[in-house]
């Protein structure tokens, strides 16, 4: 098994209940990325399921989540022919970390959308600026490859380009392929486009609601993330994740807190 499928591996305790081991690899100094924390409480929410994929869901993050032992609480709330809502929880320490709503349904991964929006303009990968692994562990970086497009990375040399934007070329360094927990990290992937505007620090996620539309392919992910406000250190982020055939397979929202490190108000 891959890194990330045992960081992501739940074990069912008991009907609603299960064990999980969080991996501190998928974070930054010990606080855990949103996007991995979905992914074993989707993981619980789809086997408590008759339904294969996780079609919707909204979590809101309420501590800052540590390596190491975790239970996912499932309490179901419907069940139908074509969908099923539960109540999933992350849980240390006695204490709720992530708390989600979950709609579980089953795609058809050969079907064809009656209609699709235009995928947005992206260099070619080669033309895109990456990251190697180095010698250190610096966490989440070495968890994931990211090609990032040179437009949107002003800020790491001091010149933001005064829009909250980013977009990259994503996958995993394991090999593990996309699917619908994978997507779930993908959409919290993105260095937080706020940092294009000035700001700097870290920017914790409250709120993300996601959508899974199709089942990737396998290959590169395609993220763009924008932002349409940033306001009283408080800014939005929404991401399309598009496969390597093309096909949009997810989309995001969700609502973060400017870095605390600089309340400089934002260009452009």
């Amino acid at each position: 098994m891959s890194r990330f499928g045992e960081a992501t591996a739940v074990r069912r305790l008991e009907e609603g209940r299960y064990q999980a081991e969080l991996d501190g690899g998928f974070g930054f100094d010990e606080a855990l990325n949103g996007g991995y924390l979905m992914a074993p409480l989707l993981r619980a929410a789809v086997d408590a399921s008759p339904h294969a994929h996780p079609v919707a869901t909204s979590a809101n993050f309420l501590r800052v989540a540590r390596p190491g032992a975790a239970e996912v609480w499932v309490e179901s709330r419907k069940t139908g022919r074509t969908a099923a809502i539960s109540r999933v929880t992350l849980v240390q320490d006695d204490r709720p970390v992530v708390d989600a709503t979950v709609t579980t349904g089953t795609l058809d991964a050969d079907a064809t959308p009656a209609w699709c929006g235009e995928r947005p303009p992206m260099p070619p990968i080669e033309e895109c600026v990456g990251f190697d692994a180095g010698e250190r562990d610096r966490g989440f970086a070495d968890r994931v490859e990211t090609r990032f497009d040179p437009a949107t990375m002003g800020w790491l040399d001091g010149r933001p380009t005064g829009r909250p934007e980013s977009r990259a070329y994503f996958r995993l360094r394991d090999g593990y392929e996309p699917d619908a927990f994978a997507l779930a990290l993908a959409v919290d992937a993105l260095p937080p486009v706020v940092l294009n505007t000035g700001s700097s620090g870290w920017a914790p996620t409250v709120e993300l609601t996601w959508q899974m539309r199709a089942v990737p392919a396998p290959g590169w992910l395609t993220l763009y993330g924008s932002g349409r406000l940033v306001n009283d250190g408080w800014f939005d982020e929404e991401v399309e994740v598009w496969d390597s055939a093309g096909r949009l397979v997810a989309q995001s929202r969700q609502l973060a807190r400017t870095g605390r490190g600089d309340r400089r108000e934002p260009r452009g």
